[in-house]
């Protein structure tokens, strides 16, 4: 099964800094039919002017992934990191019994854009942690390349979460193809962050999502050059 929701279909709010698209019941927005995928919980692609940004607040139990795709996002944290990521960047933060953070735009002029995350943990009151890693196009280029892994069965280079589910990005030529094979029962989530694509023979366009169930073949070719992101969910 492959459900495929346009991006008009987002929740869509403007606060003037910050433009947002919300692909599950999140803050103000509730769908009780839209709660989440699995154990992915939040989904928010995010435009955040210059100098905007959230200001500390507490998360708990819960894997944060943020995925920089224009622009530069600063981290700052209560456990004393501060780290201010690039495009292609990926960190994760794992809120565990309590982490206290902010999130902001350094640039005083040019807009960031932020694919964030939210997937429930398979443990409470786990220690908090964060850690990030830069990546490069030529990573993802022409191959889904694996950013986010399970912390019991890492991939070499990838970071981590305590959950069962591996995130892929892959920048995709026009006219290039790539395949994702899973486990029968699995889930799986795809988005379209830029350009034009086929999925299983389904046209996706930017700002579109698949929800996808028990496909354990996934052929992704792209009509013209193109930015993903696949989720291997439990």
């Amino acid at each position: 099964m492959i459900n495929i929701i346009p991006s008009e279909q987002r929740h869509h709010a403007d606060h003037g800094w910050l433009d947002t698209h919300w692909h599950f019941s999140f803050a103000d927005y509730f769908d009780e039919n839209n709660i989440h995928w699995g154990p992915l919980r939040v989904f928010n692609d995010d435009v955040v002017q210059g100098g905007g940004g959230f200001d500390f607040h507490p998360h708990k139990d819960m894997e944060i992934v943020s995925y920089i795709v224009d622009g530069a996002l600063e981290h700052r944290d209560r456990l004393g990191n501060r780290h201010v990521n690039r495009a292609g960047e990926v960190q994760v933060m794992s809120a565990g019994k309590g982490i206290v953070h902010a999130e902001s735009n350094p640039a005083p002029a040019e807009p960031m854009r932020l694919i964030q995350l939210w997937i429930i943990p398979r443990h409470k009151d786990l220690t908090p942690r964060w850690e990030q890693r830069p990546y490069t196009k030529e990573d993802r280029h022409n191959r889904l390349f694996p950013v986010v892994s399970p912390v019991d069965a890492k991939v070499d280079g990838s970071l981590t979460i305590d959950q069962d589910a591996s995130i892929y990005v892959s920048s995709l030529d026009a006219g290039k193809t790539v395949t994702h094979s899973a486990q029968p029962g699995r889930h799986a989530y795809f988005f379209v962050i830029d350009g034009d694509v086929e999925l299983n023979g389904q046209r996706l366009t930017r700002g579109d999502q698949a929800r996808i169930a028990d496909e354990t073949a996934l052929t992704i070719k792209a009509d013209k050059n193109s930015e993903l992101m696949l989720l291997d969910l439990p």
